[in-house]
């Protein structure tokens, strides 16, 4: 009766829908298991920027991995687009699904499973940073995550994976062992390190080729070596300290238990810095490794020793959704004062517009010595061997009117950061692309070799939303 139910709910919600935009959704709906649910227009997860968000005709959210396979089967066989979401944080240009297609969200795949001595965990493609965090406290085990509590896991894995513990246990495509997948013919399989090249170019181009429904990653138990704690925490700067913590930053030496990242706020308009000190281990050490940092007279320090389930809380601020908030991505080899003191006026200049305060820049650094020990096509993330500073530049606002003038500066900052880039081509780190950028800029020398296995593994380019290896 329960089923019998829904698919008379989903037939009458979704009736006029076929008509309009020619989507059969209510066929699809006997086709799944009892708990997925299939929306209509109007029901978009909502998104962290909606700056030329992709709309859709419907929503799908799967409750198994088989329903994910019958959804995309579905859709192929009709000729349907569809986008992937595990987060709706993906904030890329290239998006562009219309009412012609459906968003398939796998927030009903939220599921984080340890094995029994903790140096396994399998994550489910609809499971966010936090729940991977919450669930490695409370079985006592540590994965290496990204730093933002609202992003899907998976999804910022697959891209590269950089974070807290990137200095220890190296990128998150390297953690990898095995992905479930629905392949872009409907069919679905498990891939292994040895399963050859789709292996390989999913750790670093996922969206191209597959849905990662659920994946085997490495965990590292905790121990008395290995604690569930850091001492981490926020120092706040003037902004007339600008140029002293951008040279103290830039002549750091990083261990492979440290991480870094400075972000620039306007508070209340009056511009601060921020940087975000972590330590896995003691305060004492911390604080000796960031010594030149603590010298330069932060207006505030806000460290302390922490819980694994709170390194990521001073993001949280960041994680709201809505408004339009298109961001610009720029990875480099050298951290070079001059030119981000320029891109500070830039900022500074932005905000000073009405309705523009929320915007923002960020650094973020992280050991890479740990990655590096791997050959640079080891996976198909690109820049191994050459980026060691991530920065990324966001325009934040409500009024659409105010588009040209943020385009405009978020243009131009990365077009300072890039000529110091210390690069004999540029680069961006695929998950904070804005969307304009050449493909060899996102995918660097592995560009020719993945359109190959594109046109083999996807030949009708079903996956084609987030930075498509087809387009020229």
């Amino acid at each position: 009766m329960p089923s019998l139910l829904r698919y008379m709910v989903n037939y009458l919600l979704l009736g006029s829908l076929r008509t309009v935009f020619g989507l059969d959704l209510d066929s699809l709906v006997p086709l799944l298991s009892p708990a997925s649910t299939v929306e209509g227009r109007g029901s978009t997860p909502p998104r962290w920027s909606d700056f030329r968000a992709p709309i859709a005709g419907g929503v799908v959210h799967p409750a198994t991995e088989e329903d994910v396979q019958k959804t995309l089967k579905w859709a192929v066989d009709r000729n349907v687009p569809f986008l992937v979401e595990n987060g709706a944080n993906g904030w890329a240009t290239t998006l562009h699904l219309k009412e012609d297609g459906i968003v398939i969200a796998l927030d009903l795949l939220r599921f984080v499973t340890f094995s029994a001595d903790n140096r396994l965990v399998t994550v489910g493609g609809g499971a966010l940073t936090s729940d991977v965090t919450n669930a490695g406290y409370s079985a006592g085990a540590l994965v290496a995550t990204g730093t933002c509590n609202c992003v899907g896991f998976l999804g910022a894995a697959l891209g590269g994976g950089i974070g807290y513990l990137t200095g220890e246990y190296g990128l998150g495509v390297d953690s990898f062992v095995s992905l479930n997948i629905v392949r872009a013919d409907g069919t679905s399989e498990t891939l292994t390190k040895t399963s050859g090249e789709l292996f390989w170019a999913l750790r670093g181009a996922a969206p191209n080729f597959a849905i990662v429904t659920s994946a085997v990653i490495l965990a590292h138990p905790v121990t008395n070596e290995n604690p569930a704690t850091a001492w981490t925490g926020a120092l706040v700067f003037y902004s007339t300290q600008i140029d002293q913590v951008l040279k103290a930053i830039a002549n750091l030496r990083l261990d492979p238990r440290s991480a870094l990242s400075m972000t620039w706020v306007s508070s209340k308009g009056t511009p601060r810095i921020i940087v975000t000190v972590f330590y896995h281990g003691t305060e004492e050490a911390g604080r000796a490794l960031f010594a030149p940092l603590f010298s330069q007279g932060p207006v505030s320090d806000s460290t302390a020793t922490r819980l694994y389930t709170a390194w990521n809380a001073g993001g949280d601020n960041a994680c709201v959704k809505g408004g339009y908030k298109p961001t610009w991505g720029v990875g480099l080899a050298k951290l070079e004062p001059s030119s981000w003191r320029a891109v500070y006026d830039v900022w500074v200049d932005l905000t000073r517009e009405t309705g523009t305060a929320n915007s923002s820049v960020l650094l973020t650094v992280y050991p890479m010595e740990r990655s590096r020990r791997l050959p640079p096509d080891s996976a198909a993330y690109p820049f191994r061997n050459d980026i060691n500073y991530f920065a990324s530049f966001t325009a934040s606002f409500s009024d659409l009117s105010l588009e040209h003038t943020a385009l405009t500066h978020g243009r131009k900052a990365r077009e300072l950061w890039q000529a110091t880039d210390g690069l004999t081509r540029h680069s961006t780190y695929i998950n904070n692309a804005f969307g304009d950028e050449s493909l060899v800029t996102v995918y660097g020398d592995h560009l020719e070799f993945l359109r190959e296995l594109k046109r083999k593994y996807d030949p009708h380019g079903r996956f084609d939303q987030w930075f498509p290896l087809n387009r020229k």
